[in-house]
């Protein structure tokens, strides 16, 4: 049953919505279940056009998908980051792409909640709204009456071509300080998009390079983003949520790891499926399920999508858990949480891979999932902030006693 929740009601500020019905976890992952089948339909289309189709994102709506983490006075659902991996991994089941893109909105959206609240009142005006974003201060910024002038390029950012808004980082130069990044709300109709995501994975998630040229941000909807990566936030009527009290890294990365094991799950049930029918070309063996071979390649893949998804509800229910309890986070749980993220990468592109081998040639065509998912879980893995040997490196620095050699922790 959906749970009632009694909310106060803001429109300017005071009367947006009075109530809503937040489903359960079980709800939301039944309801990306559901999904499956029309978002497969529509994942060589995504492939073949660099972005998501328009009914994978009107169904992900209907959905629910994208109020997540949308503050519940703005009726969404405060879902914790164990709803987030579980409803991933069913998304990931039909297509990386569709669950990746879906996990990306949610990072920027709960970044948006930290803002301060009239801010919060003019993004989340907009129904379903789809927030994209960085963490790549790849633009600069000045000084402006009431704000500041941004220029600059980010690229890989996923979902810009059916989002409303976009987070940006830049850094702020000034006469009077030294230069520091500033984290920024944007409209995405303020900014160019160049279409240029031409890759051999995640095809299908539109990460195109956006553009600011002369682009003014008022001051409230700017933050340092040191104060951020510190935990400092600027809504008032957030502090309390469980939710929006953790530090940034850990919840982007417990916010991330879903698709990730979903990609697993979709491999091994892409592979079974082609199983029985599958003989092993030049040899006696009339179905590949006969094989010991087969036998030793299923179990160890599994296993290894097993321990990925250990990993990855470890590191939602450290961040849950904390969220709870508001409990200060340590050093050496924070580089965990990346440890965690990378773990998961890791074991699950080992898992993919032994699929992927077991797939014979047959699978290297188009309409064959595994090609596909292969790709994607490379193109994760490459991923600077997800990368399993960075991840494992920061870890091992903390764990002998070391100060982390970057801010993003």
């Amino acid at each position: 049953m959906a749970r009632v929740v009694n909310i106060s009601c803001y429109s300017s500020k005071e009367d947006m919505v009075s109530r809503t019905d937040v489903p359960t976890r079980e709800q939301l992952v039944g309801r990306a279940s559901d999904l499956v089948p029309t978002l497969a339909k529509h994942a060589n289309w995504a492939e073949q056009n660099r972005r998501l189709h328009d009914e994978s994102i009107e169904a992900l709506a209907d959905a629910g998908i994208f109020k997540l983490r949308r503050p519940e006075r703005y009726g969404g659902y405060e879902a914790d980051t164990r709803t987030l991996v579980e409803v991933a991994a069913e998304l990931a089941r039909a297509d990386g792409s569709i669950a990746w893109t879906a996990s990306v909105y949610w990072i920027p959206t709960w970044m948006t909640c930290l803002f301060p609240d009239d801010v919060q009142d003019e993004v989340f005006a907009t129904p379903d709204v789809r927030v994209c974003g960085t963490l790549s201060p790849t633009a600069m910024a000045k000084p402006a009456p009431g704000g500041v002038i941004v220029n600059g390029k980010w690229g890989f950012i996923s979902g810009a071509p059916h989002a409303h808004w976009q987070e940006v980082i830049a850094i702020l130069a000034g006469p009077d300080h030294e230069p520091y990044p500033i984290m920024a709300l944007v409209p995405i109709s303020d900014l160019l998009i160049v279409d240029d995501w031409h890759t051999a994975g995640l095809k299908g998630t539109g990460s195109v390079s956006t553009v600011a040229k002369d682009v003014f941000i008022p001051q409230e909807r700017i933050m340092p983003l040191p104060a951020v990566l510190q935990g400092q936030y600027a809504s008032a009527l957030n502090a309390d949520a469980p939710i929006y009290r953790g530090p940034l890294l850990p919840v982007a990365s417990a916010s991330s790891v879903g698709t990730i094991v979903g990609l697993g799950r979709a491999a091994k049930e892409a592979f079974l499926k082609r199983l029985p029918d599958r003989k092993i070309t030049y040899t006696a063996y009339a179905s590949q399920r006969e094989a010991p071979l087969t036998h030793l390649q299923v179990a160890e893949a599994t296993m290894k999508v097993d321990e990925a998804e250990f990993h990855a509800l470890r590191l939602a229910n450290l961040v849950d858990t904390k969220g709870v309890e508001g409990t200060e986070w340590k050093l050496e749980e924070r580089a965990r949480a990346r440890a965690d993220m990378g773990a998961v990468c890791r074991l699950t592109k080992e898992a993919v891979d032994i699929f992927n081998n077991a797939s014979g040639g047959s699978s290297i065509y188009n309409d064959v999932p595994m090609q596909r998912i292969h790709r994607d879980i490379t193109a994760v893995n490459l991923h600077a902030l997800m990368h399993p040997d960075t991840n494992t490196e920061l870890y091992g620095r903390v764990l002998c006693g070391l100060e982390p050699n970057t801010l993003y922790i």
